[in-house]
């Protein structure tokens, strides 16, 4: 089969063809798969040409509709959006192709969306993982309040905040309210200080009901956690990449943040220690502890593609880059399946770290030191874990027993 030098691409997509071969080649992908992928920019290509187009227009209402065009035709490959992505993230950032979510011409609302991740990455000096929980929620109430993208600040009344507050968060989920109210503020308090609103409208969001350490943080029993961790094949390179993963989940309480940010450079091989990037610039150093070193060793040895990456943990296939945070909750979930265990989250497996810290005798300033949390309140939620010890410390109910 032909290399990807050898497929020809004509049209608006034309000079961008060589660069895109380099890209595909430094992501680790085989020739035959490049080749593949070339040759679907060829049929973009000559679709945009027939229909007009240029490349700045290719939107992703676009793309759909040339995979619906391509499926049509009778192609049966490189047909869901997931093909075509390669392409469109190339031609993004050589700033071709509008972003995702964009249209070609940008809009008020897509320009006031920048100007707001701008205020809290310089301003707010927020990290890019925050800034991204960031957006979506922004950009769901802008859409609400403006669906033609012409937004107008100064419309805005408290009225529209506390009806999307309302029709927003109902439901059980208190911790995503929280989360949505926290964003909405920051949003309104931008807005006042840009000068878009005259009234502080941020005291118009309603606070969302919630009792700090009301309940219980769910664990994972011990015979669970090691369900888990023998769900993974370590004859593989995607097992010793996921039981490595896993174990600093369990044994550190990573959280998957914290995993996604690793670098080949944070392990410390000599001192034995593991450099944590946590929130916004705060860094730790951790104990590499022995079973996490042989873990991380046999990955780097037998699983890590041979790719010149600086990031620690890489996906298992090409474009190899980095893991994001979505796929290290995939992986958990994944190894619950396996297991036959309920679906858990990442967060499950730090707090089970934290309970089994609590029954082998650490104290809460030593939990918040693994856990790096910046205040003890933040750990005082597992002093409850102990269920055995609480007993020793239990009042009578008044009245008689209860």
């Amino acid at each position: 089969m032909r290399g990807p030098a050898e497929v020809s691409v004509t049209g608006p997509l034309a000079p961008w063809a060589a660069g895109y071969i380099d890209e595909l080649s430094d992501q680790g992908y085989s020739p035959v798969s490049a080749a593949e992928h070339l040759r679907l920019m060829a049929h973009v290509s000559r679709w945009l040409e027939r229909r007009g187009l240029q490349p700045h227009q290719l939107t992703d209402s676009v793309a759909t509709e040339f995979l619906a065009q391509r499926r049509d035709a009778g192609y049966a490959s490189r047909l869901s959006s997931r093909a075509i992505a390669p392409l469109l993230d190339h031609l993004r950032s050589v700033a071709v192709a509008p972003s995702a979510g964009q249209s070609p011409i940008r809009n008020s609302l897509e320009q006031l969306l920048d100007r707001y991740c701008r205020y809290l990455r310089g301003e707010r000096g927020l990290a890019p993982l925050s800034i991204e929980t960031y957006q979506p929620i922004v950009r769901r109430f802008l859409v609400s309040q403006w669906p033609d993208g012409d937004v107008r600040p100064e419309d805005l009344s408290a009225a529209d905040v506390i009806r999307f507050v309302e029709r927003t968060c109902r439901g059980p989920h208190a911790g995503r309210a929280s989360v949505l109210v926290s964003v909405l503020r920051s949003l309104l308090r931008f807005l006042y200080l840009e000068g878009e609103i005259g009234t502080q409208l941020a005291a118009a969001v309603p606070k969302v009901a919630s009792w700090r350490l009301s309940a219980l943080p769910r664990v994972v029993e011990q015979r669970d956690v090691s369900q888990l961790l023998h769900s993974c094949d370590r004859r593989t390179a995607l097992g010793l990449r996921d039981y490595a993963i896993l174990l600093l989940l369990i044994r550190l309480g990573l959280r998957a943040s914290e995993v996604i940010s690793l670098q080949l450079a944070d392990l410390d091989w000599r001192r034995g220690e593991i450099a944590i990037h946590g929130k916004g610039p705060q860094q730790d150093s951790l104990p590499l502890l022995r079973d996490i070193g042989e873990a991380l060793a046999a990955y780097l040895r037998r699983g890590r593609p041979r790719f010149p990456s600086r990031s620690l943990f890489l996906r298992d296939h090409a474009p190899y880059r980095g893991l994001t945070r979505h796929a290290v909750s995939k992986l958990v979930r994944h190894a619950c399946d396996r297991a036959e265990l309920p679906r858990m989250g990442p967060h499950r497996l730090r707090h089970t770290a934290a309970s089994r810290m609590l029954a082998a005798g650490a104290s809460p300033g030593d939990i918040a030191e693994v856990l790096r949390h910046r205040s003890l309140s933040s750990t005082a939620i597992y002093a409850k874990v102990d269920r055995e010890a609480l007993r020793v410390v239990a009042q009578p109910w008044p009245g008689g027993a209860r």
